[in-house]
């Protein structure tokens, strides 16, 4: 029996795609990691990290768990057997999170948010959604101020430290 051989492919900290907006525009409650129903020539163009997350949603259908409008830019070499690159994805999660995701949705007034698209080191595509609520405009001021405020802080400890 021979050995076999090992992969040597991109870890899971390589994201393909990360939503920025996402954490600007909304207060996380609590995250999930889901798989993503692709096909060929999707996946090789998320590991040349050509997606974009800006704008998309998850949505709840029949029990089934849905991404909308996140964007993976057709794969050069598929040729005419590429994919749509603004199709709805299948999120592969249990039955288990399917269910209390759509009861959190349904009681109060949460959404469902892609953060961002990533792989394995098994080299599985899997995307992390978490439930959010919207942010008002004062709120995502106070956040701009807050960090502003630290990082004062955190430049003028620096400077009495000695770094």
């Amino acid at each position: 029996m021979g050995l076999m051989a090992q992969k040597t492919g991109k870890t899971s900290e390589t994201p393909a795609a990360v939503n920025k907006k996402a954490y600007h525009d909304f207060e996380l409650v609590e995250k999930y990691e889901a798989g993503m129903e692709l096909q060929g020539s999707e996946v090789k163009s998320l590991r040349a990290a050509a997606a974009d997350l800006t704008g998309s949603y998850a949505r709840m259908q029949e029990g089934e768990c849905w991404l909308v409008g996140a964007k993976i830019a057709a794969y050069q070499q598929a040729g005419n057997a590429g994919h749509d690159p603004a199709r709805k994805r299948k999120l592969l999660l249990h039955k288990a999170e399917l269910h209390r995701i759509q009861v959190k949705l349904d009681q109060r007034s949460y959404t469902l948010v892609p953060l961002r698209m990533y792989f394995t080191p098994k080299g599985k595509a899997k995307i992390e959604l978490a439930l959010a609520q919207g942010k008002r405009q004062y709120d995502k001021r106070r956040t701009i101020t807050e960090r502003a405020q630290k990082r004062d802080l955190d430049r003028n400890m620096k400077k009495y430290r000695g770094g």
